[in-house]
């Protein structure tokens, strides 16, 4: 009796189980859901969890990746507006915007299938955009003339609308991954960019030779009236300076000896303010001041020979 109640409810269970992966399909966050009735399309579900279905044959699911797919471009030849060669590769990242258009355009569903008819559209946009461009928007030895914002904007715009109405795709970025020169032109770009570094350099030596020589120019006008305000006030403190000789020397006139005096006297105190060695000759004038004059020897007193005493 118990086996029998067990095996039913083993049973019951895979029946259950069974039903539920009949009938129930699971959508997960990054998808898109496509539901076909007898191979036509008649549902869309874009909400994730648990879904409700008939069984094969009568209804089938298909599940589309709806994150941002990146796909590289080919790297190919592309003339630009001069008519100069370049070899441009660029990077794109898309998604699903519209699953019905996307699903009707690609049966299958998968990236696989959707990445060489867009990257057909990307390339023909990238060839018109690209010849509306001149060279040196590309390869410029002068960063304000380079536009790769400018260029990947262009294709995107260019790309977007027919991406969107034609296969369902909503195009998020375009890119430049890389660009190449052919052979057959790398030496003729490097002599031009050559030719644009030294008429550069040219340019700036000439501004620099032009700044020097203003430079130069203004540092010898202020030299000159450096030194004429000098001469102006050497001539003006040497006049000052022989008035205050004349001045003094008429009272030099007037005593030369006390004059000589007091200046040795003046230049003996200049000279001893601090303590002092000197080792010289005592007579060496101020410092001979220093040495004192000898007094007239006295006579005793005392008869004078031939004098008569009283």
């Amino acid at each position: 009796m118990k086996r029998n109640t067990v095996t039913l409810v083993i049973g019951a269970l895979l029946v259950l189980i069974f039903f539920v992966l009949l009938f129930t399909f699971q959508v997960r966050r990054t998808e898109v859901a496509v539901v076909t009735t007898f191979d036509k399309p008649t549902r869309y579900i874009r909400v994730p969890g648990l879904q409700f279905k008939w069984p094969r044959p009568i209804q089938k699911v298909y599940k589309l990746d709806n994150r941002i797919h990146n796909f590289d471009g080919r790297f190919e030849q592309v003339l630009t507006k001069g008519g100069d060669p370049l070899l441009v590769m660029l990077y794109v990242g898309w998604s699903i915007k519209d699953p019905q258009t996307f699903f009707s355009s690609f049966r299958g569903g998968t990236t696989a299938e959707a990445e060489p008819h867009l990257g057909g559209l990307i390339e023909s946009a990238k060839n018109e955009v690209v010849g509306n461009h001149p060279f040196s928007h590309f390869v410029s030895t002068d960063e304000r003339e380079l536009k790769f914002s400018e260029i990947e904007d262009e294709i995107l715009k260019k790309a977007r609308p027919t991406a969107e109405a034609k296969y369902g795709i909503e195009l998020r970025f375009v890119g430049i991954k890389k660009l190449g020169l052919p052979e057959s032109v790398t030496e003729k770009v490097f002599a031009r960019m050559q030719a644009e570094r030294d008429q550069v350099a040219s340019t700036l030596k000439a501004k620099g030779d032009a700044e020097a020589e203003t430079i130069k120019s203004t540092a010898n006008t202020e030299r000159a009236k450096i030194l004429a305000e000098a001469e102006a006030k050497a001539t003006t403190l040497k006049g000052e300076a022989d008035a205050e000789a004349a001045k003094w020397f008429s009272v030099f006139n007037q005593n030369p000896e006390l004059a000589i005096f007091l200046s040795q006297l003046r230049a003996l105190e200049e000279t001893l303010k601090e303590k002092t060695t000197l080792v010289l000759d005592p007579r060496t004038p101020p410092y001979n001041l220093l040495i004192q004059p000898q007094k007239p020897a006295v006579q005793p007193a005392g008869p004078t020979l031939g004098a008569r005493p009283k």
